[in-house]
């Protein structure tokens, strides 16, 4: 992991945060003997890989056994519209 990591190419941006978000982080790095840069680093991936989790399809691999497709299925209303 760390050997794609230093081959990843690395792109400087600038961030804005509110002055109690970026001192919780500054606390962090210190505590951890980091920089700044590093537990920003991890926040970003962090969040970039959770969105490319939910971004991924969701494919079931289980049959119906009353023939409806799983778009018909999906497209059924959950309840009905109220009177």
């Amino acid at each position: 992991m760390l050997a794609s990591r230093i081959l990843m190419q690395m792109r400087r941006t600038t961030v804005t945060a509110t002055e109690d978000s970026l001192q919780t982080l500054e606390a962090e790095a210190r505590r951890r003997d980091v920089s700044l840069s590093t537990v920003l680093r991890e926040a970003v991936e962090e969040k970039a890989s959770a969105l490319r989790q939910r971004q991924r399809p969701r494919v079931g691999v289980a049959r119906s056994t009353d023939g409806l497709s799983a778009a018909l299925v999906a497209s059924e209303p959950v309840a009905n519209e109220p009177s």
